[in-house]
């Protein structure tokens, strides 16, 4: 009786059993899987984050997107910002504080919808720096 061992992994069987004695050649082929483009659009788009700017709430508050419910809002998504120009307001204990950009870009990202609260340190905006 010739008895074997069966091994499954991750859909692949694998079969060993003790040779008669005689010597036999066996060539398995396989396809190696596809890669798939969603994976490497998720990688560029990490890469392409890594390039961005974040600009983060200095204190806790609420965030705001403009000066009052009625005015537009500083920024939109597309928008090019300069060191000093306002950007949001975060109200605060009260006061109304004005955040102002750093450096000069492009809004990438809104990162808070209006009138949520925020976090010290937490991110606001995604900056693409310009020269």
């Amino acid at each position: 009786m010739n008895k074997g061992t069966e091994l499954e992994r991750d859909g692949q069987k694998v079969r060993l059993k003790k040779s008669s004695g005689q010597l036999q050649q066996i060539i398995t082929t396989s396809e190696a899987p596809a890669m798939k483009p969603q994976a490497l659009k998720e990688e560029e788009h990490v890469f392409k984050k890594q390039e961005l700017t974040e600009i983060k709430s200095p204190m806790v508050g609420t965030f705001y997107r403009a000066s009052s419910p009625e005015s537009a809002p500083f920024v939109d998504t597309g928008s090019e910002i300069q060191p000093g120009e306002v950007i949001c307001i975060i109200e605060a204990m009260k006061l109304m504080n004005e955040i102002k950009a750093e450096v000069k870009g492009r809004i990438k990202e809104i990162l808070v919808e209006n009138g949520n609260p925020v976090e010290f340190g937490q991110v606001l905006f995604r900056v693409e720096p310009l020269p």
